[in-house]
């Protein structure tokens, strides 16, 4: 019995060993399992931007005297983030939702072809991705203000692509230049007769030996020449004749008699 006993106590420590050098030499399974766990996908961090495209009572209320133009409605219009990495289209009322938008700063910038509506810069912390941070500028250098989200931008303007054709106005034959040539020309005409009647000979002469200069180039230049270097021939006569005076015509006489 006691052998029994001892071969019953040694075959249970036998297989204790093995299970406890089994547990040891495989210790993988509790490592993989525990590293499955840990390194389980996040789920990324982001939110929704929501928004309102507005346009002013004037234009979706046209005034009586202009009740015979419909009014104005918005079309489908698209706006983009960050020039197109996140992109959406108005509702009929103008509601528009950016999903999924992760933190950072984002430009919105409303791709409209009839309005123009102001740019947005977005800036969304990972610690307040429910209130973002909004400012507004109605074009780039502008001056810039916060605003609430959801955003409601209102349209500054409405763009213009055809001038309207004008009809005949008399005001306006009066400003073309051709014209307002012709009439100096007319009156320069009409008024140079006059003028060179209250002009003296010498004055005369002067305007008609500078007439004949502007006609042969060569001789204007050659007096402009002389001008500017001093050497110009002098227009007024070389020798003046001179009458001899009385008195000196008395002396001479005088003289003549004493020799």
């Amino acid at each position: 019995e006691l052998s029994n006993h001892k071969m019953t106590a040694t075959i249970s420590i036998l297989a204790l060993l093995t299970t406890l050098l089994a547990l040891l030499a495989s210790p993988t399974p509790c490592l993989s399992s525990t590293t499955t766990t840990t390194n389980e996908p996040k789920i990324p961090q982001t939110t929704t931007i929501s928004g309102r495209l507005l346009l002013p009572s004037v234009l979706t209320n046209p005034s009586p005297k202009k009740s015979h133009q419909p009014p104005v409605v918005l079309n489908s219009t698209r706006i983009t983030l960050n020039d197109g990495t996140h992109t959406t289209y108005t509702q009929p009322d103008g509601t528009f939702h950016f999903y999924r938008v992760p933190p950072g700063v984002h430009l919105l910038d409303v791709q409209s072809r009839q309005f123009h509506f102001s740019q947005v810069k977005i800036q969304i912390l990972p610690d307040a991705l429910d209130s973002p941070k909004c400012i507004e500028y109605a074009f780039p250098g502008a001056p810039k203000q916060a605003i609430s989200h959801p955003l409601e931008l209102m349209a500054h303007a409405s763009y213009d692509y055809f001038e309207p054709r004008q009809g005949f106005s008399l005001m306006g034959i009066f400003k073309n230049p051709m014209l307002l040539l012709m009439v100096a020309t007319a009156g320069m005409m009409f008024w140079m007769p006059k003028m060179m009647e209250g002009l003296d000979p010498e004055q005369k002469e002067q305007m008609q030996r500078q007439m004949e200069m502007q006609q042969d180039p060569s001789k204007m230049l050659t007096q402009l020449w002389g001008d500017l270097t001093g050497t110009g021939e002098d227009d007024s006569p070389s020798a003046i004749e001179k009458k001899p005076s009385a008195k000196a015509g008395g002396k001479t006489a005088r003289r003549g008699k004493k020799d």
